[in-house]
């Protein structure tokens, strides 16, 4: 049985880990634990130098639905988990619409959203266009963690001033007041709350990624009572199912090689 993990996740790496130790020991005692499990992962690329998974590995795009459909007939793949980042609406659309045409089985991994605690100043919007028209009236002084590939709806805006974290270096267009800070997650809630106040940081931006690895960022904020623009998810695609957690997805793969 040959899987395909649609990547660039910590659950994604996880799974990949999970699944290809039980494959190689084949002691795991269910199905997905028999050997003859062949994992790959697929990485969309945007990250210079990422943290590779155990198992074969695949970087770049497919090229859309038709690539992505090709490549699953030629390499044929038995199931798809999508672990892909919660904002690839794209890659997640072209999962669900190459799969259903071959009927090839998909699951999406997917951590849950964060929820806001008592005194938590949050107000979600649909777009970042929209956090960029809502931070005139918050604060003048941004963290921004959006990604490297969202600056250009806050490049109008040149009365903030803007903390933007992301893996890689940010490219234009992007605003005018900027300081780039490059690291990765996971990031600690004492290192968060000195970041926030050294920068003295009146709102944050950022997207409802989910997960513990940069959680504490939002626990940090509602600590010092900034305000926090956050983009909400796009829907996962209609009618495929989900799981929360590496160990339900394995399960969903032992489920789907015993049928």
């Amino acid at each position: 049985m040959r899987v395909l993990i649609l990547g660039g996740t910590g659950d994604a790496r996880r799974l990949a880990e999970v699944l290809t130790a039980a494959s190689a020991g084949g002691s795991a005692g269910s199905a997905v634990g028999r050997p003859g499990l062949s994992v790959v992962s697929s990485l969309a690329g945007r990250v210079r130098s990422p943290v590779l998974p155990p198992g074969e590995v695949r970087v770049g795009g497919f090229g859309g639905v038709a690539g992505l459909r090709a490549y699953l007939w030629a390499e044929r793949i038995a199931a798809v988990v999508d672990a892909t980042h919660p904002f690839a609406a794209t890659m997640s659309a072209s999962a669900a619409a190459a799969t259903t045409e071959l009927g090839i089985p998909l699951l999406v991994l997917r951590r849950p959203g964060w929820t806001p605690g008592d005194g938590d100043r949050w107000h979600w919007v649909p777009t970042l266009a929209a956090a960029a028209e809502a931070l005139p009236g918050l604060g003048r002084r941004v963290f921004l963690t959006t990604g490297r590939g969202g600056l250009a709806a806050f490049a109008g805006l040149g009365e903030h001033w803007f903390l933007v974290r992301s893996v890689d270096p940010p490219e234009p267009p992007m605003p005018p007041r900027l300081r780039t800070l490059l690291a990765r997650g996971p990031f600690t809630l004492d290192a968060e709350r000195e970041l926030l106040r050294e920068h003295r940081i009146d709102v944050l931006v950022t997207k409802d990624s989910g997960g513990a690895m940069t959680e504490a960022k939002l626990r940090a904020a509602g600590e010092l009572g900034i305000p926090v623009v956050i983009q909400s998810r796009p829907p996962v695609p209609a009618g495929v199912p989900v799981e929360t957690t590496v160990a339900g997805a394995a399960r969903w793969l032992a489920a789907v090689r015993g049928a």
